[in-house]
């Protein structure tokens, strides 16, 4: 096969390239910036050229970079290879390999809405299909966009009517940036955690825009009626003193299971995930025409069984 599955993550060994290795390697394909996709140590990095700061950011700036387009064609040793859009975060992308006739498609993470801030997914006609199932439940199903930042946009409205500031606990790479570009300015102002910061500085050297934002610091640690966006990691005791009166949400796919928003003490849990929701993931697949699935990160077993039974194409979890 064109594709194999090893210890230290998916190989081509046509043209000796890795996808998101796990350990470090000579030549790494990398689909997006997350933690468990791009790790350090490699001796050589290819992704979309929308990584290149923040990449440098989290795995060090010496790091060996090459940057290319979306649909821009690399050939090593026969093999053609290219990234298209994944609607993850910004920047991610899916990855094409094509040899001799035969033609694989990597996902990595991925989401069929559009945000609004990345690029939207490309649906890619394949014969191999490695497909994430992050969330490869029929419980995910996620309410449209629109409707969750006006929810969410209502909920900072009321906490700064009572004189309240809102803490938003989310990830710093992709949805803190998302949540950023969508709420609602004429209600208060919107600070980002020190962490947010260099991610933000690091996507707009990037090429990426989400509108005005500060940088929170014990200056304008006393505002009222403020979001203030922080990762979870970073909120601490400390943090939560210092801007009470305060509410605490989280936006997350995982808050749509049953408990979750309870999760941290938190007053509000809003849906909203980068990944694609379960009839996202049945579409991608179908629309992708392949004769073999391949099953990643997340109810593997469960969704796998459910493609064979409905879609009755070959399917194995990786």
């Amino acid at each position: 096969m064109l594709i194999t599955k090893t210890p230290k993550g998916l190989y081509c060994p046509q043209a000796d390239v890795f996808i998101d290795p796990s350990q470090p390697v000579q030549k790494a394909l990398i689909t997006h910036a997350h933690s468990d996709h791009a790790r350090s140590g490699s001796q050589h990095y290819l992704a979309h050229h929308q990584n290149k700061h923040i990449l440098k950011l989290r795995l060090g700036n010496n790091i060996q970079f090459q940057g290319v387009e979306f649909n821009q064609q690399i050939i090593i040793n026969g093999v053609i290879i290219s990234f298209h859009p994944s609607g993850h975060i910004p920047g991610s992308a899916q990855i094409r390999l094509e040899y001799q006739g035969e033609i694989w498609v990597i996902t990595g993470d991925y989401k069929l809405n559009d945000d609004g801030l990345s690029t939207p997914f490309e649906h890619i006609k394949c014969h191999h299909f490695v497909t994430e199932s992050t969330f490869g439940l029929p419980v995910f199903n996620w309410k449209i966009q629109d409707l969750v930042f006006t929810d969410i946009n209502e909920y900072w409205k009321t906490c700064a009517d009572n004189g309240e500031n809102l803490l938003i606990s989310a990830y710093s790479l992709g949805k803190s940036q998302r949540i950023i570009k969508h709420l609602n300015r004429e209600i208060g102002p919107l600070l980002c955690h020190p962490t947010i910061v260099q991610t933000n500085l690091a996507l707009e050297a990037d090429g990426f825009s989400f509108g005005s934002w500060e940088a929170y610091n014990s200056v304008n640690s006393k505002l009222t009626g403020a979001v203030i966006i922080c990762p979870p990691a970073g909120i601490s005791d400390s943090l939560l003193k210092k801007i009470q009166p305060y509410r605490s949400i989280s936006c997350s796919g995982w808050m749509a299971m049953r408990g979750a928003r309870r999760w941290g003490n938190l007053d509000r849990g809003f849906v909203l995930s980068d990944h694609a929701d379960f009839n996202e993931l049945i579409t991608a697949c179908k629309e992708s025409n392949a004769e073999n699935i391949y099953v990643t990160h997340g109810y593997t077993q469960i969704f796998a069984k459910y493609l064979t039974e409905t879609l009755k194409v070959n399917t194995q979890t990786w």
